[in-house]
């Protein structure tokens, strides 16, 4: 009899947690409204997602999406996730989106579903205020610093080769700049926002725009075929743009008036 009962209580265990997981598949499968949406943002990338002094994750991308949330009724929920590990928790279902300067281009769209772009950006090189560096090409072998998987990690590889040796990959911009400012690199390329505002913070770095740099565009990110969370995304963004939320969320974090291109 005690054997019976204990087994019995292990069926109904399982039962139990067979259950918990078909009824999460099933939450996961409804449309956005009526549950949290997770949200990943790799927080060190100022202006556009950081930590202040409270470890709250603000910047330029989560008052974004929170205006976008708000448009649309969605609750979201913003968690810190590392840039080399952040596409790997949308695959597994970890999160239902990605707002963090990720780049649109083909080679993602095969993977991923993008919003409309929500910022223009480009590449930007940083370099010593002393460098005569003026274009890309004049950083043939000097050492060069990106963040691992990035597009200025793609922009470097195609350049100068991606097993050259002189390309030293990193987690993050903060520490592609410490390393440029430490002197272990002779430049760091990335986007435009995030360098720019690096960059200021040193007064012994300076910024390059190459002009053969293309023009790009962040957009948030969603599993292939989640049509109904894009729509509301980008829905979410048409709006904030035309009511003029937009404009003042740039004016915030760029510290000057948003110009359409």
């Amino acid at each position: 009899m005690y054997l019976s009962r204990r087994m019995f209580a292990l069926g109904c265990g399982l039962v139990a947690s067979l259950g918990f997981t078909v009824g999460a598949h099933a939450q996961n499968a409804q449309t956005p409204q009526g549950r949290e949406l997770t949200v990943a943002s790799s927080a060190t990338y100022a202006p556009f997602a950081f930590e202040n002094k409270d470890k709250q994750i603000v910047g330029f991308d989560i008052d974004i999406i929170n205006a976008i949330a708000k448009q649309q009724g969605l609750k979201i929920k913003v968690i810190n996730t590392p840039w080399s590990g952040i596409f790997a928790a949308l695959n597994n279902g970890d999160v239902d989106l990605v707002i963090s300067g990720v780049t649109i281009n083909d080679k993602r769209r095969q993977s991923y579903d993008f919003t409309a772009p929500y910022f223009a950006a480009h590449q930007l090189i940083a370099v010593p205020k002393t460098s005569n560096v003026a274009t890309l090409k004049d950083l043939n072998g000097k050492k060069i610093a990106v963040v691992n998987a990035s597009t200025a990690d793609d922009v470097a590889s195609r350049e100068f080769g991606k097993t050259s040796p002189n390309i030293r990959r990193f987690e993050s911009t903060p520490l592609i700049i410490s390393e440029l400012a430490g002197g272990g690199v002779d430049a760091a390329i990335g986007d435009n926002g995030v360098i720019a505002y690096r960059v200021s913070q040193n007064p012994a770095l300076k910024t390059v725009e190459d002009p053969s740099f293309p023009e790009e565009g962040f957009g948030i990110v969603v599993k292939k075929g989640d049509k109904p969370l894009l729509d509301k995304l980008n829905a979410g963004l048409a709006a904030v743009r035309a009511d003029g939320s937009y404009a003042e969320i740039y004016k915030k974090w760029f510290a000057k008036d948003y110009k359409a291109r």
